[in-house]
């Protein structure tokens, strides 16, 4: 058996791969190995519900109270779990993915997400099979409701915002999720004119079409505003400039880090990143004078080296960004940041997003029933076909996912279609590939002993 832990949380297909036995267990598995409140919160997707209730009642029979903080952006699950003085937190969310998808993420105390050692003994703990430590009587867990979790919230990040958005003109693509409510009362409170988008869930329509897994739908109705869109916990942003250009995590971490560095307030020259930064950035980078530090993909990986280094600044290219004062990815935050450094510079986000060129990168996605080892010499042979072909204009990246069952290739090279058939080419290896590995242990499996 794999790792329970994603590189964000349990996830799966609502009843199918993640089922209410599962958060029933693993909230009890949870509560077991920690002590204190637990704050819980979730994104509107259908499922979500279901399985929020599973957690109180698996965290109450071992004697666990619990704070239901609602439909919450992650943000404010993390900085919720502090200032409840709750022993950890837990957001239901499936992040990106589909509507049918969700997941459990854990936080710590201090708001950060669980590091993989205490993940490990939620794990052995489910694993050892051992019975429950069920309370009784006046022992038994009680939920709270924290009915103004969303407006506290919200007026921390806008207490910590130095400017006034009157006149500023914002629209938001909220992606039926969980920034649905928090992310208009925040721009509105820090007197911005705003138009909202893909802000009334049903719990089937989070993330479809919409959000900053699909920025083209903001970019298409911005109209010469500045745009946020947000992915369904909202601990995503992907921002759209006032020309309708795309302004993904890499460009918006390359924008403040510059400013950061302009400023003196860039702690050692220093910005950390995945491996998934795109060449662009690096060269960006190189250029200011700032030093990049790579991690794994994930943005716990990105905090914990951030921590490491007392680092001011990091995040992924997919849009989470951390900033010193950040315990998690947290969207409205980092809109709130960029909105900063156009405030303090006077320049439009048209302008500072021409810190860096993009190299052009293409990513495919294998679907695989089980990854099998990336190892394979095919595999190899491949990549060191496309690095040889590229040398120091390309890069390679090939992964598994963190968080779906599926095999990443990324190419970057020096234009689309160059990048488009490399990406093609690789995949295909992959593919066939594993399917090489899956038909020998299954042809393996089947001999007589």
């Amino acid at each position: 058996m794999g790792r329970l832990f994603g590189t964000d949380g349990v996830r799966g297909k609502a009843n199918v791969g993640l089922t209410v036995e599962h958060a029933l267990d693993l909230a009890r598995a949870a509560g077991e190995t920690t002590s204190g409140v637990a704050l819980i919160g979730r994104d509107p997707r259908r499922s979500g519900q279901m399985f929020a209730n599973a957690l109180h009642a698996g965290l109450h029979s071992v004697g666990v109270d619990t704070i239901d903080a609602g439909i919450v952006p992650a943000g404010a699950v993390s900085w919720l779990t502090r200032d409840q003085g709750a022993a950890f937190g837990v957001l239901v969310s499936a992040s990106h993915n589909p509507a049918d998808d969700n997941g459990i993420k854990f936080f710590g105390r201090d708001g950060t997400k669980l590091a993989d050692s205490v993940e490990d003994e939620i794990e052995a703990r489910l694993a050892s099979g051992a019975a429950w430590r069920l309370a009784e009587g006046s022992f038994i867990g009680m939920r709270r409701e924290l009915e103004d979790g969303i407006d506290r919230y919200v007026a921390h990040l806008a207490k910590g915002f130095p400017y006034s958005l009157q006149g500023v003109e914002i629209a938001l693509d909220c992606a039926n999720g969980a920034a649905s409510t928090a992310a208009p009362q925040l721009f509105r409170s820090l007197k911005a004119t705003v138009e909202v988008f893909a802000a009334e869930p049903d719990g089937t329509n989070i993330n479809a079409g919409c959000g900053a897994t699909h920025p083209e739908f903001l970019a298409r109705r911005a109209r010469g505003r500045i745009g946020f869109a947000f992915d369904g916990d909202a601990d995503r942003l992907v921002a759209i400039a006032e020309d309708g250009a795309v302004v993904d995590g890499d460009v918006v971490i390359a924008i403040i880090a510059k400013h950061l560095k302009d400023t003196g307030a860039l702690r050692d020259d220093v910005v950390v990143v995945t491996v998934m930064a795109n060449l662009g950035f690096r060269a960006a980078m190189a250029e200011l004078g700032i030093h990049v530090v790579e991690t794994q993909v994930g943005d716990r990986y990105v905090l914990e080296e951030m921590r490491s280094r007392r680092a001011d600044l990091g995040g992924e290219q997919s849009g989470h960004v951390i900033l010193s004062d950040r315990t998690t990815g947290d969207g409205l935050a980092t809109a709130l940041k960029l909105l900063e450094v156009v405030s303090a510079t006077g320049r439009p986000l048209s302008d500072l997003r021409k810190v860096m060129t993009r190299y052009p990168q293409v990513l495919r996605n294998v679907r695989v029933d089980a990854a099998g080892g990336l190892d394979h010499p095919a595999i190899a042979d491949a990549v060191a076909e496309v690095e040889a072909r590229f040398g120091e204009e390309g890069r390679v990246l090939i992964r598994p996912s963190g968080t779906e069952p599926l095999v990443r290739v990324m190419v970057e090279a020096p234009t689309n279609p160059e990048a488009a058939e490399a990406a093609d080419f690789l995949a295909g290896a992959v593919r066939a590939a594993l399917a090489g590995q899956q038909a020998a242990s299954t042809s393996g499996a089947s001999q007589p002993a």
